[in-house]
């Protein structure tokens, strides 16, 4: 996997580019296989954030550098990315039922609510569009979900006296 430089990330070993896979793929909000892989990263901002992207962005490069050297640390990557990589290849229900489909949704919500570490949402709807998604990923079927991001956070956006 090759790392676009727009992605904001710090000078990233090679050897540990399966983190990069790992934290693109939101299912870390819901299944939390990899935790004890983001906590050996760095335990204190785990606990901060428990948002493997945010911990990519932050991690001290030196960190980064000792980990690619970490066989344990390594060996734990590996099978998570090897794992997840079976996860996603598998055929779900929708790909199985419906194998010919060229279905795609598009599932417009103003909030998402996927989980704590990611501030996109203030309750109910919120709450209601990430199980949607959450189940669609489940069952294999194609939505994609569009939103907006809140820059900082569904919370703390402000209306001026023009409107924007």
């Amino acid at each position: 996997m090759t790392v676009p430089s727009n992605y904001l990330l710090p000078t990233f070993p090679k050897r540990l580019e399966g983190l990069i896979e790992l934290a693109l793929d939101l299912r870390w909000s819901w299944n939390h296989a990899a935790d004890k892989l983001w906590q050996y990263v760095d335990p204190e901002l785990w606990s901060m954030t428990s948002n493997p992207w945010l911990m990519l962005q932050t991690v001290k490069t030196d960190r980064l550098k000792t980990l690619s050297t970490d066989s344990t640390f390594r060996g734990l990557m590996d099978k998570l990315v090897e794992e997840h990589r079976e996860a996603i290849g598998e055929k779900a229900w929708f790909q199985q039922t419906h194998s010919q489909s060229t279905l795609i949704v598009a599932y417009f919500s103003m909030e998402y609510g996927l989980g704590e570490a990611l501030p996109i949402y203030s309750g109910g709807l919120g709450i209601l569009a990430g199980d949607y998604l959450k189940t669609a990923s489940d069952l294999g079927v194609p939505v994609i979900g569009v939103g907006l991001l809140y820059q900082q956070g569904y919370f703390r956006q402000a209306v001026d006296a023009h409107g924007d």
